[in-house]
């Protein structure tokens, strides 16, 4: 049966940006051939299948969406624009610090690639770093990104 709102459905995917590149996975031996694996010793049991109710808005909504109307065993590369994934990249979540009061906020010198939590629960990245300034990008990290998601449908209920 075509999967519907209220479903609940495990896939296996591969994310990849318009130009191949990937950016995540639920299958260990893509991540790996990727470069994704980060540790020696990371385990392939971090990599498993996904499963989300459809209309829970636990993924994101152009996966949420994309799913719908697929049947157990069917596979399909759905397309999905920023505003149906991450959203738009906002200027207005990057923003300047005084690199003494930011080094006071986080307890260690700025860096670029650094990554921070604010105490209002946003996270960002360390993008610039100056005599007079730190830049910190708080928008999410596939914010503005096309994305491509290549996904198979391994159950539903």
């Amino acid at each position: 049966m075509a999967i519907e709102a209220g479903d609940t459905v495990v896939i296996e995917y591969i994310g990849r940006f318009p130009d191949g590149s990937v950016f995540d996975t639920s299958r260990y031996e893509v991540a790996e051939e990727h470069g994704l694996v980060e540790a020696q010793d990371a385990d392939p049991d971090d990599y498993s299948s996904l499963s989300f109710k459809v209309g829970d808005e636990e993924v994101i909504e152009g996966l949420e969406q994309g799913v719908i109307g697929l049947e157990t065993g069917d596979t399909e590369t759905l397309t999905i624009p920023p505003e149906e994934g991450y959203g738009a990249f906002d200027d207005e979540k990057v923003r300047e610090y005084d690199p003494e009061v930011f080094e006071g906020m986080v307890g260690q010198p700025p860096e670029v690639g650094l990554h921070v939590h604010a105490e209002n629960g946003l996270h960002g990245d360390v993008t610039a770093v100056t005599d007079d300034a730190v830049e910190i990008d708080f928008n999410h990290e596939l914010a503005g990104r096309t994305l491509e998601f290549e996904v198979e449908i391994l159950d539903t209920w």
